[in-house]
């Protein structure tokens, strides 16, 4: 058992001196959200929420980051489940493949697929003849954030099958359940606080996308993109109540990972 020392200072158990360096990194994250409070007033805020093109670009991001956590939901918890119980050695090179795009840069994830569906692509041009635009488009947004944002799911939901207690699911088999029903009734419901955290995270990850977006399709704009175009054109106050409207999705999201922690220790 690790102890302090008699003559060190100690702030609820911790070293004075470890707890000054972790208030320091507190007040860097905190700063800048302070900072954002002031910079503009009410009317501004409205103002500017209310412009058309934020009202256009705030509904594409949330359209376009609920398919994209939609899509990774329904492919994602098939693939978490079988990479929680698979024993076979491979599994590890696609849990692998699975997690890499949460290590690429995002402009650099936004290349790689590029180089799959772009226009002078072989899947870019057989789309483009069926009149389907892969790229400068919803679907263009939707395989950006799908790309980045769902191995954040896979993840999550991997490490959520693997702390049920294999004992419920080998019971629910001996009382006569077949496999699906053991995972719908038994599995997924032990699992839900883990997966629900997986799924806010890929929705805040997608909605806050903007690498791999822009590498994609810069139309239709998102708030990341319009955020970006504000500031380049008009500078820092003007980029606020955008920056003000992820904040508050990030705060959501924040709030739903708390009551999901708070339920799972209970």
């Amino acid at each position: 058992m690790v102890g302090v020392l008699p003559h060190e200072r100690t702030v609820g158990g911790a070293p004075s001196r470890a707890l000054a360096l972790g208030g320091l990194l507190v007040c860097f994250y905190g700063g800048p959200l302070l900072s954002l409070l002031y910079l503009g007033g009410p009317e501004m805020i409205l103002s500017r929420i209310g412009a058309p093109e934020i009202r256009s670009a705030t509904v594409t991001s949330v359209v376009t980051a609920t398919v994209s956590t939609m899509i990774g939901t329904a492919g994602g918890l098939p693939l978490a489940y079988w990479l929680s119980r698979a024993t076979v050695p491979w599994s590890r090179i696609v849990l692998g493949v699975v997690t890499l795009p949460l290590v690429l840069p995002p402009t650099v994830g936004g290349f790689v697929v590029l180089t799959v569906v772009g226009p002078n692509t072989a899947l870019g041009t057989l789309a483009a003849d069926a009149g389907v635009q892969l790229t400068n488009s919803l679907i263009g947004v939707v395989l950006a954030q799908t790309f980045v944002a769902t191995p954040l799911l896979v993840v999550t939901a991997t490490t959520a099958f693997k702390r049920v207690d294999r004992r419920f699911e080998l019971a629910s088999r001996s009382l006569g359940k077949t496999r699906r029903e053991t995972v719908q009734y038994v599995t997924l419901p032990l699992a839900g606080p883990g997966i629900l955290a997986g799924i806010a995270l890929t929705f805040a990850r997608a909605i806050g996308e903007f690498g791999a977006t822009m590498m994609l399709a810069y139309t239709p704009t998102t708030l990341p993109v319009e955020m970006y175009h504000s500031y380049q054109t008009f500078g820092l106050g003007d980029t606020f109540p955008l920056a003000l409207l992820l904040l508050s999705v990030s705060a959501l999201v924040l709030g739903i990972l708390t009551v999901v922690s708070h339920r799972t220790v209970a």
